[in-house]
């Protein structure tokens, strides 16, 4: 599976673009330095009227950047500005930040079927894929040549030619990176983002408790699917936007590929599909492997799975979620996800609870 991405921004902005399907300009940040509310791959997308999907800054520099990328439509080239908002005398637009970084962000033109769309939903379609993928955004040389483009493609210019080795260089390794080289006699800089796919998260359970935790990873959009036997919560009505399965527990391995998953949550509160969700699920690679339920519950459970508890021992946690103090379906939902998404951006998940 490859490394996956928590910052699922690039599906909000190709979610506004297919609403729009007018020109636009699109800002991306490939170079930080000091503190700064967002680092290298982030993007912004502005609209002819000044309106902006997605955030570079906590708020301070959206205005300046919507003026210039409104200019941008119009003149349909792409730029570069940056930002240095360090020391005593941070007088920048009179915002007074405070932020003590700087940024460098390239600034392009994004109407429908640009260079810059096209590699966003490339990348997009990719990661879908369950695939990672390449955006080189190319931000010192010739004016020409600045701008977003994706790796793999299928044909490519002497530009992405030259990315090329560098771009491969960072799918295999999953890891962003700089670029200096020379293109057509043009000293070029370009920032390589590796774009892994968003964590997609099973649920097996689709109570009534499960309605608001698969409505909070859809915000923060990552991919659910729901499995349950009972007809009556496997219905798609309940869970919008979300993968739902019918399905007997003891088949759950057959019913949804385990492959496809960065953490699975048990919350069907029937003890024997429980028990059956676990069975399969020890026997996956889900690094993160949740149990709703009290301590008894979970130790009755394990100790009915036999030697199969011992693969679970290093991935489970249940009681599942962050110790916040929740009482209330939706409060459980926020811990659960919370937890999900620490373990995935790996901050947390070192000792199961």
């Amino acid at each position: 599976m490859a490394k996956v991405r928590i910052d699922t921004s690039l599906e909000i902005l190709l979610e506004r673009l297919c609403l729009i399907a007018a020109p636009c300009a699109l800002a991306t940040i490939v170079e930080t330095a000091g503190s700064t509310y967002r680092k290298a791959g982030a993007r912004m997308l502005v609209e002819a009227d000044g309106r902006i999907t997605g955030l570079l800054s906590g708020g301070c520099l959206e205005h300046d950047l919507s003026e210039r990328a409104c200019a941008i439509i119009g003149e349909q080239c792409a730029k570069v500005v940056e930002y240095d908002m360090r020391g005593e005398e941070d007088l920048i637009f009179g915002i007074g930040a405070g932020c003590e970084g700087a940024m460098r962000i390239l600034i392009e033109p994004a109407s429908p079927g640009s260079r810059a769309v096209t590699a966003l939903e490339r990348a997009s379609l990719l990661n879908g894929l369950g695939q990672g993928a390449a955006l080189a955004v190319v931000h010192e040389g010739a004016s020409e040549q600045l701008g977003t483009r994706v790796w793999p493609v299928s044909d490519s210019t002497a530009i992405e030619a030259e990315l090329a080795t560098t771009c491969a260089e960072v799918i295999a390794t999953e890891t962003s990176k700089s670029v200096r080289f020379e293109a057509l006699r043009v000293p070029t800089e370009a920032w390589i983002q590796y774009l892994g796919p968003p964590p997609r998260v099973l649920v097996c359970g689709g109570g009534p408790d499960a309605v608001p935790l698969v409505t909070i990873l859809g915000t923060l959009g990552f991919p659910v699917s729901v499995v349950d036997h009972r007809p009556a919560y496997s219905s798609k009505v309940r869970f919008p936007g979300a993968a739902v399965v019918c399905g007997a527990a003891n088949a759950l391995a057959s019913n949804v590929d385990l492959a496809e998953f960065s953490a699975a949550v048990v919350m069907s509160h029937h003890l024997p599909s429980d028990g059956h969700y676990l069975r399969a699920l020890a026997l996956s690679a889900i690094p993160y492997i949740g149990l709703l339920g009290p301590r008894a519950r979970r130790a009755k459970l394990l100790s009915d799975l036999g030697s199969s508890a011992r693969d679970l021992a290093a991935r489970l946690h249940g009681p599942v979620g962050l110790d916040i103090g929740a009482v209330t379906p939706e409060g459980i939902a926020l811990a659960i996800a919370a937890e999900i998404h620490a373990v995935v951006a790996g901050r947390f998940g070192n000792l199961p609870v």
